[in-house]
Order: structure tokens, then sequence, then C-alpha cells
């Protein structure tokens, strides 16, 4: 009776944390059949791939470079909402300009979870690559209530021990979430006149001070020299750190 982009809408609304009963008032949908739909995508015994966090003793990710992207993308422009009966429900907002960066995502979420269903939920302007599974939290122990720019985020020890290993993966999964390339221009005199020069940048934009600093923690340490623009913007300008940025991370695709 219901087309697949009702579907999405209504899963992505029970993902937002909001209640059956106010899902099934907003979209005129039933109970019954929202609740069918979530039992699909999100099976609450699924045989297969147990979490490596829940392991004991609890063990890292097993594709430790996919699962530092995906944290760069999370911390980013990810967030975490409970479903229902101890379920929870990953959502990372992709902009519709940048399809690959889209693919990329979804690829990592789903190396994250092989067992688990992969959503690309349509909203205005971008795309929520989404997915269900009892263990997003153990995997992303930064998840709590609120936004992330009000409260404290840091590394738990085994996520800063695959970022030490893997710092290029967390950039790019920053870069391709809250940053970008562009190219700025100046001017200079050269020979008595005034000629335009084009120089490209990295921008990366964050309200959070905490994640700016593991931002710029992973520049330090693969040698890429950066400015804090002002208060949430940190810039990559000089011509070798921005080499080094095209060679791992590359404007957004």
């Amino acid at each position: 009776m219901y087309d697949m982009s009702t579907r999405q809408r209504a899963i992505a609304l029970v993902g937002q944390g909001r209640s059956l009963n106010s899902v099934s008032k907003e979209t005129g949908i039933s109970r019954a059949a929202i609740s069918s739909w979530l039992e699909r995508i999100a099976p609450l015994n699924r045989a297969g791939l147990p979490c490596p966090r829940c392991e004991d003793p609890p063990g890292p990710p097993r594709d430790q470079a996919a699962y530092a992207y995906l944290l760069g993308l999370y911390l980013g422009d990810g967030c975490i909402s409970a479903a229902r009966r101890g379920v929870y429900f990953l959502r990372i907002a992709c902009a519709d300009a940048w399809p690959g960066l889209i693919d990329a995502c979804a690829d990592a979420v789903q190396t994250a979870r092989p067992d688990n269903k992969v959503c690309r939920v349509q909203r205005p302007g971008c795309q929520y690559v989404t997915c269900f599974s009892k263990h997003w939290p153990c995997f992303f122990p930064q998840h709590g209530s609120g936004k992330k720019h009000e409260r404290s985020i840091a590394l738990d020890p085994w996520q800063q021990r695959i970022v030490d290993i893997h710092p290029w993966e967390l950039i790019r999964g920053l870069i391709h979430s809250d940053g970008c390339r562009i190219t700025n221009w100046t001017t200079r005199v050269v020979a008595g006149e005034k000629k335009r020069y084009d120089y490209p940048r990295y921008f990366f934009t964050n309200l959070s001070t905490d994640i700016t600093g593991l931002y710029t923690d992973a520049l330090d340490k693969v040698g890429v020299g950066w400015k804090q623009a002002n208060s949430r913007n940190i810039s990559v300008a000089r011509k070798a750190s921005v080499a080094l940025m095209d060679i791992h991370v590359g404007p957004k695709y």
C-alpha cells in the first residue's frame, strides 16, 4: 500500500526519537505497519557477526581504517537516536551535491555492521544514510543527549589508538562532513602591474572546540600546517600542506 519514500520517511521519524503513536498520527500510517517495517530492517536477534566491543575482552572494529573514516563522518554530521527495545538508529546527513561521498558513507556504515541493512532516506537537499543496530553506542561512546558542541567530546583510549594508526582516515571523514576545499584569491604587484593570484585552501568548520581539537591533533600527527581562521574555522593554506591534503583527502565528489 505504501511506496518506498513513504516507508523511509516514517522510519526516519522514528529514528529521530519519535514514538510510534506520534509518527502514526502525523503520517496516517498504522502503528502495526510501521512496527513491521522496523522489524524487517532492524531484527532484534539477528545471527551474524557479533559486536567486537561486546566481546570479552572488547576489541576494536574489524576494519579500523573504515571505522576511523566513519568516526569523522559521525563527529561532523552524524547522530544516534534510540528507536525501540534497545535498538539505536545511526543517521549521517550527506549533501546531494556529493554522490560519491554518499556512497563512501554508506560503504563505511555497512562495513561497521555488515549484517544490518543500510538505507538512504531522501530529504530536501540531502540524504540520510541510516542503519539500525543495538550496538551503535558501543561504536560511538560519544553518543549522548544534547548537541555535540554543548557537551564534552573525547575519544576513548581504544578509539585514540585507531586514530593514531589511521589519522588520514579521520581527517578525510571530518572534511567530508564539515570541511571543504575551495579556491581563494588575492592580488600582488608583478613588474608594476597588479595581478590576481589564485590558491587552494582547506577549511574545517565545527562549533565544538573538542572536535576541532581532534582535527588539529590529527593534522599535527601527519605534518599538516594549519591556522585558526576564527573561533570555529580551521584553515590549511600552505602549499606543501595543501598538497598533502590533496593526496590523502581531495575535494568532495
